[in-house]
């Protein structure tokens, strides 16, 4: 089983970057700067920020699908993020030292299995999910926080 897993594209939030403070409000969405390491998991390049770096927290919708299972929540990106992050067959910093909840989707978007993974269970867990042949994708949240992390596909698809 090989899977893949990118960031989100850069493009859709460099304007941000040169955005007022007012212009961000507009959109729910604020700069802030990482005051420790881990806790500013940039959803482009799949790293924590280093303290002291700038980042944006926005809304995001990560499951944009016409079903019950629609979801939405705040992410960072970190500025500077030009160029997303795309890992295969391993899992990304982000993912390490953290338990992470993982929603297995068909390909309609409707949920068919989920799984909880501890620190270091990444790997196998999404392994386990995408033995079945029911499940098209992965969304990968940090399970305390509920933030989207990252999503999961078959490699190739």
């Amino acid at each position: 089983m090989t899977y893949r897993i990118s960031g989100l594209a850069p493009e859709q939030f460099a304007p941000l970057f040169a955005a007022s403070p007012e212009e961000l409000a507009t959109s729910g969405a604020v700069r802030v700067t990482a005051s420790a390491k881990p806790g500013y998991p940039c959803r482009v390049t799949l790293e924590d920020a280093e303290p002291g770096e700038a980042l944006i927290l926005l809304h995001h919708v990560s499951h944009d699908v016409e079903t019950p299972y629609r979801s939405a929540y705040a992410i960072f990106v970190r500025e500077g993020a030009d160029e997303a992050a795309d890992y295969v067959d391993m899992v990304p910093p982000v993912f390490e030292g953290r338990p992470l909840a993982m929603r297995g989707f068909d390909g309609d978007g409707m949920l068919g299995t989920a799984m909880l993974a501890l620190p270091g269970e990444a790997d196998a867990r999404i392994r386990e999910m995408l033995a079945n042949d029911a499940i098209a994708y992965i969304d990968v949240h940090n399970a305390a926080h509920g933030c989207f992390a990252a999503r999961v596909q078959r490699n190739g698809e």
